[in-house]
């Protein structure tokens, strides 16, 4: 590959040397204020699971980001943004329609069993999760839909686990879609070409090319059709969700990075219901990472290239925490606890990044707490375009905080009346301030923490604060109560002495089942298959 001129800012760790280039620009191309444009473009990417520490700006120091690192240090970096949910459709039906998951009646992803089909799994839990909407609803104005009536161009590729047939991104305001249809995960073609992919053509050529690359293939050929009109360009990334795959050199060389820092002896513990992983030291999940991040400054590129980058939002952030427990063990989160599917810290905290041309932020941060329903009206504030506060209930414009002002306090919340596939419990949170109180339908206890002070939420506060967590308690059941929130119910054939029995068999069997598997990963000769996910042509 031709090398570019340009450097990327050094971060404040050393990084090991690489072969590769990357693709994004320097901060003398991005990093210039400008006037803001009449009607600016915007390009949205969500990444799929990534979580809040898997980056090198949020202070991973296995995973290589260098793009996205960048795009860090020019945009403003909200660190304490929030997913509306520790799983994906619902937090991607708050992004679409600025509506928490009661609301919108999305409450776990979709293709959960739920009611009695939940026995189904035989997790022998206390209790049933509740039904749920299966598919976004047409009745609200989305977000994509509000920006096409004003003139926008709308775009979707990668990623959309909305609903079925009917319910397509084309169907909810995108005028293009190259690959979102019902699925949550590349199920049918992996993460190497060909995809299978029943809305995204195979091209000639692509054999080998990794999905992140194809899918900002996709949005570049889009932004370059349409670099005169007004658009919105949503880059949705497959990446990082299971099953992960990436190339044997991109695997050897974190493989290696792992073995020079040195390979811890254990690698997972037990969380309350599932193992967890501890470090974070897999090359095929770093490989992966680097995909998308590859990806990203790919499209970054191209905005540069047609001369766009002067007047285009980028808005960067992932659509629940990391998986560190279930699907396949990936990352680990540490300090925050839990992971995707979680209630702490872990499932819920995500990177949250924007990026306005004509303000000048240059990396900063910002404390104020912030979630997924807050873009839809952020992007019609920052495009001129009146508010839509009868559709965005719960979102509000972080405008003012891009600005350098503030906006009204106001309390966070969540329901997950759900058991995650990675260890989750049904539970409801609110967060204000440094307060979060969480609250446990098993059995209806409830934890409180100082995440200011406890980001490992170790320390259980509930006895200590009881006037606070009272107050919290209240608000959250008359949030529940407002948003009509549904909730789970006992299993008349749960058995306490059957459910004990499978705890014992996570610990005695699964824990040492994910040791071995980790270290065969992390050994000099491991091979997953013979052409390495069908990636092996680029090698």
């Amino acid at each position: 590959m031709k090398k570019n001129t340009w450097k990327i800012p050094k971060p404040n760790w050393k990084l090991s040397l690489k072969a590769t280039t990357p693709l994004f620009l320097s901060l003398t191309i991005f990093g210039c204020q400008e006037k803001k444009p009449e009607q600016p473009n915007f390009l949205f990417i969500l990444v799929d699971d990534l979580g809040y520490h898997d980056l090198g700006y949020t202070g991973s120091r296995y995973y290589e980001t260098p793009h996205i690192d960048s795009l860090s240090k020019l945009g403003m970096n909200f660190v304490n943004g929030y997913a509306n949910c520790q799983v994906c459709s619902p937090s991607r039906a708050s992004i679409m329609s600025g509506k928490y998951p009661p609301r919108h009646g999305i409450t776990d992803y979709i293709g959960a069993p739920s009611g009695e089909d939940w026995r189904k799994l035989n997790r022998g839990t206390k209790l049933l999760p509740p039904n749920y909407v299966h598919n976004l609803q047409h009745a609200y104005n989305t977000l994509p839909e509000a920006l096409k009536e004003n003139g926008y161009k709308t775009f979707f590729s990668g990623k959309w686990h909305l609903g079925g047939e009917g319910s397509y991104p084309e169907d909810h305001g995108f005028d293009i879609n190259k690959g979102g249809y019902h699925v949550g995960g590349p199920y049918s073609g992996g993460y190497f070409s060909p995809f299978n992919n029943p809305k995204m053509e195979d091209l000639p050529g692509e054999a080998g090319m990794s999905l992140p690359m194809k899918l900002a293939n996709e949005t570049s050929r889009f932004i370059k059709t349409h670099k005169d009109t007004a658009f919105l360009a949503f880059l949705s990334f497959y990446a990082v969700h299971a099953p992960i795959q990436t190339t044997h050199k991109k695997w050897e060389y974190y493989r290696n990075k792992a073995e020079e820092s040195g390979i811890a002896n254990e690698g997972f513990e037990m969380e309350r219901r599932l193992p967890i992983r501890k470090h974070q030291d897999n090359p095929v999940y770093a490989g992966l990472i680097e995909h998308m991040d590859e990806a990203v400054g790919s499209v970054l590129q191209t905005l540069r290239e047609q001369g766009l980058d002067k007047n285009t939002v980028i808005i960067f952030t992932s659509d629940n925490g990391g998986v560190a427990s279930g699907d396949n063990y990936s990352t680990s989160l540490n300090p925050l606890r839990g992971g995707k599917g979680y209630q702490w810290e872990g499932g819920i905290k995500v990177p949250y990044i924007i990026y306005v041309p004509w303000m000048d932020h240059n990396g900063k941060e910002n404390l104020t707490p912030v979630t997924g329903t807050d873009f839809y009206p952020t992007l019609l504030d920052l495009a001129g375009i009146p508010l839509k506060p009868q559709e965005h209930t719960d979102g509000v414009s972080l405008k003012p905080l891009l600005e350098g002002k503030n906006i009204q306090d106001r309390p966070l919340f969540w329901h997950y009346p759900h058991y995650g596939n990675q260890g989750g419990d049904p539970s409801s949170i609110i967060q204000e301030g440094r307060w979060k109180l969480i609250h446990y339908w098993e059995d209806d206890s409830e934890e409180l923490y100082n995440i200011n002070d406890d980001v490992n939420e170790d320390n259980n506060l509930i006895d200590q604060q009881p006037e606070i967590a009272h107050t919290l308690s209240n608000k959250l059941m008359a949030w529940l109560k407002e948003t009509n929130a549904l909730y789970p119910i006992p299993d008349t054939t749960y058995n306490a002495d059957s459910s004990e029995i499978k705890h014992q068999q996570y610990i005695d069997q699964l824990l040492p089942r994910l040791e071995k598997q980790r270290k065969q990963m992390l050994s000099t000769d491991w091979q997953p298959n013979e052409d390495w996910w069908g990636s092996s042509i680029n090698d």
